[in-house]
Parts: structure tokens; C-alpha cells; sequence
């Protein structure tokens, strides 16, 4: 990279970082709190006020239902953090939901879990930045007058923050998700101090407001929908778990135990803040509804389009702590903080998640290396770009968007739990210890009851969420699924095609003649027939030469090619930093510095594929190191190429082309025809 490029990037992320420094980015439970589970702490600002917003259909009379969907929502809270706490346990690796799926459930429930999950991560930034959007407006009005143009810009913000890493970016974090917590600790303490022991009357500004019930006497059927809508609403406070399972390989040692620990810090938290704010929110009479301006009362009339609803969280804390005091103030700016920073979650997950994915071949592979400073930079700018599209395209409405919501997390909840009782029980067939039997008994009986728990709540919210919205989440898992899996069957098919024979072949077979530095990466049949064409060239040396930039590929490389008895010396550059095209360069100039006089040809083979595209699916290296040493005096770069059958089927697209002739060309002549016969006809 150029250093008109470098310096500006290395102003925004930092410098890069090597590659054996990996553990120094790893995180104490302390950061690993406000980094993975940011999304569900944050969730309570929101998840309270759901509740209320689609109870308030059936008048306020429908209130005193919300304890009781507070409980069903703690009890299922519960159920998925014991569950997953059996799942990082088991499956330490860092895939989480999808490789639990993938290894115990199948391919396919694998990637219907990974398609949920990749859904739900771009969905978390985008809700929580538009909600933080929106509780930031209430203060600042230009930030709701130029609501999707702030949203976007926090999501760069926040993309910039996240390139410069996980550990960096959790230290960061950690500060405001603690001031919020212990905030809205601080304000359900007092809240409870002020209404059991001084018997204080605390009233919210809208506990005078009177609702114009949308339904009015409610009963049977159509209340038990309207409460099993409701608590859907209110499961928004568990998106976010499932990341600590995903990121279990981001934690110190003992990875497992402090991610489970972790796991259980923030379920206790979570749950105790979304009673503690519901609880407040019936003491102080709070008011909500779905559409404030025609359904909210003062003194008989209605509000209006120019009254703003303000957030349960809000208006609990201006009764408790009163309008305009620091506390207040501290909470209120903590909430529209930390609703940010919930979007961390998904920029912690997404990422992680879609390098394995690419690991196994159904995301591009440039999603599964890591950036310089250690993050796997692409996925998280993949991210950015599908969470800023989202806003744009739903106006960084969060009512809106929240309807999309939750749809994706359950779906991977209910395949995962399911894949952990699977897993159980092909352990359990095995086991012989009484006392291993013992634990591995109550773990599957806690997936047991997950699994059940939470396909029963997905039932519900696609039932009740389906036509306001769940729709679109859906469609957007069937687009990613289907695009996962073509992306699988290319590289399934390319690594067919190039796969290197045991026996003789033709990519075996000399050319003509040619050589000197072989670049190579792996041994397959681009190789083994650029090998040969260097062999031919008859160079007064030869060698093979890799870069260094995962060494478990590398000992695979050398291993093989000491199997194979190649008669060609293999040199391997180590890339502390990752990288490929500087090495190179560096040692191919050090050639030409010890021998000016000596010319240096550089081999590199690759494949050629038909389509547009399938270029997007690989790695463009050979491309740049042709740009770089095209550059460099006395080298000659020569490209072995070897075409796959896609790049067949565009070779007679084109002949196609070459024959077809324009509409009136048979009366002129073909154009090459005309131009030779021009001279001849002149000249008579």
C-alpha cells in the first residue's frame, strides 16, 4: 500500500499489529462483559417499553398484565443463558450456534442457523442505532430532524472504533455500558427506597395521559394473542446472548469457564434491570402507545403529530429522580450511549461468525484473515455497509425495525439447543462413568427444556410478528441462505477442478521451454503445471518460494511437498504481518541487489475463471504482485494459467460474439473483408 493511502489509515486504526501479539488482544471477563453483551444489557432501555406500547392496544386496563410477561421473559432468559453456558462448555472452538448445528443437526441446519444469526447481527446495529437516534433527538434536535444521515454517521464511527480492534474497542465501551448499568441500578434502588420506605408518590409525565384503547374489552382468544405479542416484544431483551458463545476463542484462559461466568453476569443483570424498569413504570403510571398522536389523551384531547414519546427508561427516571437533576441527566445520556455501543455485540459476532464461514467455504475467503490490527477488518466493514443500507431504506425508524427483529436469534436458539441434546446423547452412548453420566444427564435436560422454550416462543413470534414486519427477516435468511450455498458449490467445484492427482497427468507433462522463482501456496494442479513449465525454462536456478502467513498451511505445504519428493528447493518468507505482495517484493529486489547484472523471472501460477462474479470469491494477490513487479527493473513476471470450465463456457460466449454479424452485413461484407478489399478497389 502506498504511503499516500497508508498514513491517513494508520491515523484512524492505529498501526498494524503482528501476528504472534494475538494473545495480547484477548479479554478479562471485566471488558468481555461490555463488549459481548452490550446488546441485551442495553436492551432494557427498549424491551420494557414494547411491552407496554403493544399492551396499550386493550387500554391501560391491559397493564397490569406486564408483571406477568416480565416473568415469562425472565424465566426464558434464564432457560437460553443455562443452555448456552452447556454450549461454550462443549464447544469452546468459537462457532457457536453453527457449529453446534452444523456438527450434531446437518449442513443444512447449520447454515439455516447461520443465515438467522447474520440477519439478527445486521439488524442488531441497525435497531440500536436508531433507537439510540431517536433518544438522542429528544435532546438535540437536529440529530431527529437528520435522522438517517446521524445514523449512518454513527455507524462509521463505530466501524472506525471496531478496525482498531477487539481490545481496544472493549476498553472503550466498557466506561459508558457500566455507568448505564450501575445508573439504572442506582435509579431502581432509590425508586424502591423512595415508594416502600418513604411512601413518596412518584408520578412519570404521562401518568395523567389516558389511553383510547384501539380494542376495548378484550377477552379470551384475542387477549391470550395480544399477551403471547406482547411478551414477543419483550424477548427483544435476549438478543445478543448467543454472541458470548460465538466468542469464546476472544476471552483469557480458561476461555470456557469465564465465558460461561461471563454468561451468567449478564443474564442476572439484564433480568434485574427489565423487572426493576417495569415494576417502576407501573409504580409511576407510565403511558405508551402505539400511535401517541391520536392515542394518547391529555385532559380528553389528543396529543398530536407533534408530541414526542419518550422512552419508558425516560420517563421512570424523570419520576424518580425528577426532571433536570444530574442523575437524570447521567442516565439519559448513558441510554443513548450505550444504545450505540449495544450495536458492538453484532460488530463482535458478525465478523467472528463470517470467518468461519469462509473457513468452510461459504463466505468469500477474504472474510477469514484478519486486518492489521488483528480484527477481521472485511467482515466488519461488510457489516457497516448492510446496517447503513437497512437504515437508510426503513428512515432509522426503530418502530419499524424492530418488527424485523428477534425473528433470526430464536431460529438459532431453538436449531441449537437442539443440536446440544443430540450431542448428549451421542455422548451418553459411549460414556461409562457413572459421575460424567451424572452431569452429561442434567445438561441435556437443560437443552432439553431450551430447545423446547424457545421453539415454542419462535412460534409465537411468527405468528404475531409475521404480517408487522418478521416477514422481511425471513426473506432476508432464505437470500443469504441461497447465496451461501451457491458461494459453497463454487469453491466445492474449484477445488475439484485443481485438486492435485496421485498419478501421472498431463499438468504433469513439460511444455515447450522457461524459469526461476516459483510463487506458490498450496499443491494443486495450477501448481504442479507451473512447476513444470518452470522446469523447462532451464534457468541456472530454481526455486519455490511461500509466504508464511498461517503456519498451520505452511507445515501442511512443506509436509507435502517433502511427500511428493519434488526435486525443487522450497523457501518460505515469514509476514509477521500478514502479508503477502511486500515479502515477495522485498526478496525478489534483494535478488536483484546481490546480481544487478542477473535478470529475475517470477513464475506465478493461477486460475482463470468466466465470470464476473466468481473474481469477487477470491483472493485478487496475483493480480497485485503482477502490478508490483511489473514495476521492478529486471524482473520478468510470467503467469501460468489455468482455466477452470467456467472460464470455457465464457470463451464461447465470446467466439459466439466473433461470428455474429450486424444486420446488413451480408450485403456489405464482413468488416474485415471490407477493409482489405478498400486499398485494392482505390487503386483501379
Amino acid at each position: 500500500m502506498s504511503k499516500l493511502t497508508d498514513v491517513p489509515k494508520r491515523i484512524l486504526i492505529g498501526r498494524a499489529l503482528r501476528s504472534d501479539r494475538l494473545g495480547e488482544t484477548l479479554l478479562p471477563k471485566r471488558i468481555a462483559l461490555p463488549v459481548f453483551a452490550s446488546d441485551p444489557l442495553s436492551s432494557v432501555a427498549y424491551a420494557p417499553g414494547e411491552v407496554l406500547l403493544v399492551l396499550s392496544v386493550a387500554g391501560v386496563s391491559a397493564y397490569h398484565f406486564s408483571p406477568w410477561i416480565a416473568v415469562a421473559v425472565v424465566v426464558l432468559m434464564f432457560t437460553v443463558v443455562a443452555s448456552y453456558r452447556q454450549n461454550v462448555h462443549a464447544y469452546p472452538s468459537g462457532g457457536g450456534d453453527y457449529e453446534v448445528a452444523n456438527t450434531n443437526l446437518g449442513p443444512k441446519a447449520g447454515l439455516t442457523v447461520a443465515s438467522a444469526l447474520l440477519v439478527d447481527y445486521v439488524l442488531t446495529v441497525a435497531v440500536s442505532i436508531a433507537s439510540g437516534i431517536e433518544n438522542l433527538g429528544s435532546a438535540v434536535p437536529f440529530v431527529i430532524e437528520n435522522k438517517v444521515l446521524c445514523a449512518v454517521g454513527v455507524i462509521v464511527l463505530l466501524t472506525l472504533m471496531n478496525l482498531r480492534g477487539v481490545r481496544e474497542s472493549g476498553t472503550l465501551f466498557a466506561i459508558p455500558t457500566y455507568v448505564f448499568v450501575a445508573g439504572v441500578f442506582a435509579m431502581i434502588a432509590w425508586g424502591a427506597f423512595r415508594g416502600l420506605i418513604l411512601d413518596d408518590t412518584m408520578k412519570a409525565p404521562t401518568a395523567d395521559f389516558h389511553i383510547k384503547a384501539e380494542h376495548q374489552g378484550l377477552a379470551g382468544f384475542a387477549l391470550v394473542f395480544l399477551m403471547l405479542r406482547a411478551f414477543s416484544s419483550g424477548c427483544a431483551a435476549l438478543t445478543g446472548v448467543e454472541a458470548i458463545s460465538n466468542g469464546v476463542p476472544a476471552f483469557r484462559k480458561p476461555k470456557s469457564k469465564n465465558a460461561a461466568t461471563t454468561l451468567a453476569m449478564m443474564g442476572l443483570l439484564a433480568v434485574t434491570m427489565f423487572c426493576g424498569i417495569i415494576g417502576l413504570a407501573m409504580a409511576t403510571d407510565v403511558r405508551m402507545a402505539e400511535h401517541p398522536a391520536s392515542d394518547l389523551l391529555r385532559n380528553g384531547v389528543a396529543v398530536g403529530g407533534d408530541y414526542v414519546q419518550n422512552p419508558v427508561i425516560s420517563q421512570v427516571a424523570e419520576a424518580v429522580f425528577g426532571d433536570g437533576s444530574f442523575m437524570f441527566i447521567l442516565l439519559a445520556a448513558a441510554t443513548a450511549l450505550v444504545l450505540f455501543l449495544a450495536a458492538n455485540t453484532a460488530y463482535n459476532g458478525f465478523p467472528l461468525l463470517g470467518s468461519i464461514l469462509a473457513q468452510d467455504r461459504y463466505l468469500p475467503r477474504q472474510l477469514h484473515t484478519r486486518g492489521d490490527r488483528l480484527a477481521f477488518s472485511n467482515g466488519i466493514v461488510l457489516l457497516a455497509g448492510a446496517a447503513a443500507l437497512l437504515v437508510w431504506i426503513y428512515g432509522a425508524d426503530s418502530t419499524r425495525l424492530i418488527q424485523l427483529y428477534i425473528v433470526g436469534v430464536f431460529v438459532s436458539f431453538t436449531l441449537s439447543q437442539t443440536g446440544m441434546v443430540r450431542h448428549w446423547n451421542r455422548h451418553l452412548a459411549t460414556e461409562r462413568d457413572p459421575a460424567v453420566r451424572r452431569h452429561m444427564h442434567r445438561s441435556r435436560a437443560i437443552n432439553t427444556f431450551g430447545a423446547f422454550f424457545t421453539g415454542l416462543v419462535l412460534v409465537v413470534v411468527l405468528v404475531t410478528k409475521f404480517t408487522h414486519g418478521a416477514w422481511v427477516a425471513l426473506v432476508g435468511m432464505v437470500i443469504f441462505y441461497a447465496t451461501m450455498s451457491a458461494i459453497r458449490k463454487h469453491y466445492d467445484r474449484v477445488a475439484e477442478e485443481i485438486a492435485a492427482p496421485e498419478g501421472p497427468s498431463d499438468d504433469v507433462v513439460r511444455p515447450s521451454r522457461v524459469h526461476s522463482v516459483l510463487l506458490i501456496s498450496k499443491i494443486h494442479r495450477p501448481t504442479l503445471r507451473a512447476l513444470a513449465y518452470a522446469k523447462l525454462m532451464r534457468s541456472h536456478t530454481l526455486e519455490a518460494l511461500s509466504v508464511n502467513v498461517d503456519p498451520a498451511e505452511t507445515k501442511a505445504l512443506r509436509e507435502e511437498w517433502e511427500r511428493r519428493g519434488i526435486d525443487v528447493p522450497l523457501k518460505v518468507l515469514d509476514s509477521p504481518y500478514r502479508e503477502i505482495t511486500r515479502p515477495i517484493i522485498e526478496y525478489v529486489k534483494g535478488l536483484r541487489k546481490e546480481s544487478p547484472r542477473d535478470a529475475v523471472s517470477v513464475i506465478i501460477p493461477e486460475y482463470v475463471v468466466g465470470h464476473w462474479y466468481e473474481h469477487l470469491l477470491h483472493n485478487q494477490s496475483a493480480l497485485r504482485l503482477k502490478g508490483r513487479l511489473l514495476f521492478t527493473p529486471g524482473v520478468m513476471v510470467t503467469s501460468v494459467p489455468y482455466q477452470l470450465e467456467s472460464s470455457e463456457v465464457a470463451k464461447k460466449r465470446a467466439r459466439k460474439r466473433q461470428e455474429w454479424n450486424a444486420p446488413g452485413a451480408v450485403r456489405r461484407g464482413p468488416a474485415h473483408e471490407r477493409t482489405t478489399k478498400e486499398p485494392s478497389e482505390s487503386k483501379g
